[in-house]
């Protein structure tokens, strides 16, 4: 069993490298999309509706709403970034239980690719929401001091987001081969579920955290006023 999906190389010849991360990552892709299009092929507007478009509904509605209740805004903006994110990575995951299937979230290239689109959204995001000026104007706030590290911390960011997803597939995978090559019946089975969950667990707090350095960005500061509670006196 390999740990990483980098080190499963299918055709190398410099300097082109198909390597199981590669094949897997279009394989998962072109999964989704035909899973998207079979599904959304024939949408109905009034009961009965299929089972499929009911499971469809549940799972846009409720990416939908934890957008709303984590951003306290407007969710449609956000809804293909972060629901493609979610569904790629938990997608990646649960198929792990396909015998012979290699997780691309095994492979740190890939955690980084996804962190990295995370990095590329938050500004343009940010500078849709606020404007460049003002999106500019925030790194430099409260003090200018600051700058060097909000700069540090956006690439920190970025770093943990890959390390986090990749380690913790990562070690999963690893201690699954350990307990295969030790236990070979029963543990196994076991690890596969709590990979699963892992992997579940591993998609959404992805997520979640893209959504929330894409909500910090757009969180346009309003002047607070102060209101007066005292009543007029009249003499």
């Amino acid at each position: 069993m390999e740990i990483s999906p980098d080190n499963l190389i299918y055709f190398a010849r410099s300097p082109v490298v198909i390597n199981a991360t590669l094949v897997f990552t279009w394989l998962t892709m072109i999964f989704l999309v035909g899973v998207s299009a079979w599904v959304t092929r024939q949408l109905l507007v009034r009961p009965p509706l299929p089972r499929w478009q009911n499971v469809l509904e549940l799972v846009v509605d409720s990416i939908y709403q934890q957008i709303k209740d984590i951003t306290q805004q407007d969710p449609e903006p956000y809804l293909s970034f972060v629901g493609t994110l979610f569904l790629f990575i938990v997608t990646a995951n649960v198929l792990m239980v396909v015998p012979g299937y290699q997780t691309p979230t095994g492979s740190l290239s890939t955690t980084t690719a996804l962190a990295l689109c995370v990095f590329v959204a938050v500004p343009i995001y940010g500078i849709r929401q606020q404007g460049l000026g003002r999106y500019l104007k925030s790194y430099l706030e409260p003090t200018p001091i600051m700058l060097p590290f909000q700069i540090i911390g956006e690439f920190s960011r970025t770093l943990a987001l890959a390390v986090r997803l990749f380690g913790n597939i990562m070690s999963g995978n690893l201690l699954a081969a350990i307990l295969l090559s030790l236990i070979p019946l029963f543990v196994p089975v076991v690890m596969q579920v709590l990979g699963l969950i892992l992997g579940l667990i591993q998609a959404y707090v992805f997520a979640v955290l893209a959504l929330v350095y894409i909500a910090s960005a757009t969180q346009v500061q309003q002047q607070q006023y102060p209101i007066s509670t005292e009543g007029t006196n009249h003499e």
